[in-house]
């Protein structure tokens, strides 16, 4: 795990150079407020300097009034795609009645997202890097849409170079842990898939962060996905693409509540190398409740509008 002094990362100021880089987000038409908001947000506090493209994905056609309305936000190129159907519906093969028993038993529990949330945690695990938009780009933050996100900061150095120059594959901003009846088979499941194909995990890789028994258990901890910088090959790579097909056949995305934050971190976490992964905490973020506030000279450099003190999960951000 890295965490650089922000001395170092002012390496990486506006130039002419670019990193292989896009940002993602998925929307629907009646999220255009939250998606403006976010949009909006990014471009002020740093895009707007180094005009990385945009990618708008959505599970049905976007309306021209949207993409009005989206396209005046960024002097940088954007695009509308649509996901396919067997990317983002429910497989047939799934026992639709057993999926629906379990929906209804997790939101009688009140369990956040207990009725839905399924078809885009699957797309976002396993579909989303598979997308024509995207085939020919190598890194992708996924800042979330709907919930109003908002960058507190300036960043005034490139974060996708620093990544592609330091051989990073995963950076975040926030970690948190994950609701325990969303995913109680998902680290057997993981388990067994280990036992099957050892040759996958990644001799230095960082299982510590999600075990506090040597991997018997998991310990719910996981990188937040909501805002998100990966390397896209990583996604594509033959340990990854293997470990979701596994994970897939089991049906555990419509038969329990599988996120794709949890997914994520889980295979970042044992099929790379620690040092891959990196902590942004220079980011101040915000999605919905929580947020990542820098402190210190960041924060003044910065002009940050976020209180440091009110930044979450410092007990349980992996360091």
């Amino acid at each position: 795990m890295s965490i650089p002094n922000y001395s170092g990362l002012r390496n990486y100021p506006n130039s002419s150079r670019r990193a292989n880089a896009t940002f993602v987000m998925l929307a629907r038409n009646s999220d255009i407020k939250g998606v403006i908001s976010s949009i909006q947000s990014a471009e002020d506090r740093f895009n707007r300097f180094y005009s990385y493209p945009w990618v708008l994905l959505n599970d049905e056609p976007f309306t021209d009034e949207f993409k009005e309305r989206v396209s005046v936000l960024t002097r940088a190129s954007i695009s509308f795609g649509l996901i396919p159907e067997d990317h983002w519906l429910q497989p047939e093969w799934i026992d639709e009645q057993r999926a629906s028993d379990i929906r209804q038993k997790m939101m009688a529990k009140g369990v956040m997202y207990g009725g839905d949330y399924r078809n885009m945690c699957r797309f976002n695990s396993g579909f989303f890097f598979q997308h024509e938009l995207l085939q020919q780009i190598r890194q992708v933050p996924l800042p979330e849409t709907t919930a109003y996100v908002k960058f507190f900061c300036d960043l005034d150095y490139d974060p996708f170079l620093y990544m592609q120059d330091h051989d990073k594959v995963y950076g975040f901003a926030i970690s948190i842990l994950e609701l325990k009846d969303t995913i109680l088979s998902l680290w057997q499941v993981t388990k067994e898939f280990i036992a099957k194909y050892p040759q996958y995990v990644e001799n230095r890789n960082a299982i510590d962060l999600l075990s506090d028994d040597g991997g018997a258990s998991y310990n719910l901890c996981h990188f937040w996905s909501n805002f998100e910088i990966a390397d896209m090959d990583f996604w594509r790579s033959e340990a990854y693409t293997a470990y979701f097909s596994y994970l897939e056949r089991t049906g555990g995305f419509y038969y329990e509540r599988w996120g794709d934050a949890p997914v994520h971190s889980i295979a970042v976490a044992l099929f790379a190398r620690r040092e891959q992964i990196h902590f942004f905490h220079d980011i101040g973020y915000q999605h919905g409740p929580l947020q990542n506030c820098p402190s210190g000279q960041r924060w003044g450099e910065g002009r940050c509008s976020c209180n440091p003190t009110d930044t979450f999960g410092r007990k349980i951000t992996f360091v």
